[in-house]
């Protein structure tokens, strides 16, 4: 009997789950961001503006859905000596279109004075004061998950933070595998070591590829930061309820390029269908990880590995010809293995 690990019925939504337009540092507007990203096959777009939650229902359409979002940044005290201090960004995305009160609201700092008045908050709460500690950071993405967002850690290579950092944050859904706007400015942000970190750990969150896009380039430019990372989501229906159920479930994988069409479990044996590959590589938490290739040095296109309660857990990553990789989300064998 099949265990299909993506959904076997649905579609499959191109995504991109962290974008900036003019409303903070981005060049291009809302409705400019979603006729871009429309007009290169995506159907999903969450604008994540720094420190300002806005909604942009009003550029849903029938084949195009908008998600409420937010980044939120605690950054490092400098000192005389750093002039580089560390920083922690955590972006939030409603899954409720309903919501549009902004959480860890404070009302005087972070943000313009300008641009409060873009913003709802709660009145009745007090504010929230960020501090770059473990503690302060775990307190918002714990509120922010209550408030029904869906949370993400973003870019640890720009950020500057290493497994010391990183290792003490709890309770986001998600971290960012890929970050193709710090890949592009010059950090080596395709992050597999950080997500087994995290996995080695305990801790069972998911990946995601994004743009982090700010446009600040024209099109044609390398660095131009637009369609580099991105997820694809399965889903029975393109609307709000649909999309932020695959997101919780982990029904999506995260990709610079890369596609992954089908991924099952078989007698023990898990089952990839993709894209023609160089390389599919079946990862584990134990010393033995498989890979995958075509037959008589050409492409694959099937993966097919035996998989042991004793790998503990085990994620796909798929590599082209350009190498660039596809990852999935890891599944722990306890679970695989489970009723």
């Amino acid at each position: 009997m099949k265990k299909f690990l993506l959904p076997e019925n649905g579609n499959f939504y191109k995504a991109n789950l962290h974008a900036h337009s003019t409303i903070s540092d981005g060049r291009l507007t809302p409705a400019q961001l979603k006729e871009a990203y429309k007009s290169h096959g995506y159907s999903v777009l969450s604008i994540t503006d720094h420190d300002r939650m806005v909604p942009h229902h009003d550029l849903t359409d029938p084949d195009f859905l908008m998600l409420t979002g937010f980044e939120m940044e605690f950054n490092e005290a400098r000192r005389p000596w750093r002039t580089d201090p560390k920083t922690c960004h955590i972006c939030m995305v409603a899954l409720d279109p309903s919501i549009d009160r902004q959480p860890c609201w404070h009302r005087t700092k972070y943000v313009d004075e300008a641009d409060r008045a873009l913003i709802k908050f709660d009145p009745d709460e007090p504010d929230f004061e960020r501090e770059y500690t473990p503690e302060c950071i775990n307190a918002a993405i714990k509120i922010c998950r209550d408030k029904g967002f869906f949370v993400t850690y973003n870019h640890p290579v720009w950020s500057l933070e290493r497994y010391p950092d990183y290792s003490r944050y709890e309770g986001m859904h998600a971290m960012e595998i890929c970050n193709y706007s710090s890949v592009v400015s010059g950090w080596d942000e395709y992050n597999p070591a950080v997500y087994e970190d995290f996995l080695h750990q305990g801790k069972r969150i998911f990946v995601q590829g994004t743009d982090d896009n700010h446009n600040r380039q024209q099109p044609d430019h390398p660095k131009w930061d637009s369609f580099g990372g991105f997820i694809w989501i399965k889903a029975p229906r393109l609307d709000y309820p649909s999309i932020a159920n695959a997101l919780v479930k982990g029904d999506f994988y995260a990709s610079q390029g890369p596609e992954i069409y089908a991924l099952y479990m078989e007698d023990n044996v898990l089952h990839v269908e993709c894209s023609p590959a160089v390389r599919i590589y079946c990862i584990a938490r134990a010393r033995r990880c498989q890979a995958a290739y075509g037959e008589n040095g050409g492409l694959a296109t099937h993966g097919a590995f035996e998989i042991r309660p004793e790998d503990g857990y085990v994620r796909i990553s798929v590599q082209d010809e350009k190498g660039r990789r596809a990852d999935t989300n890891a599944w722990f064998t306890d679970t695989l293995f489970g009723d």
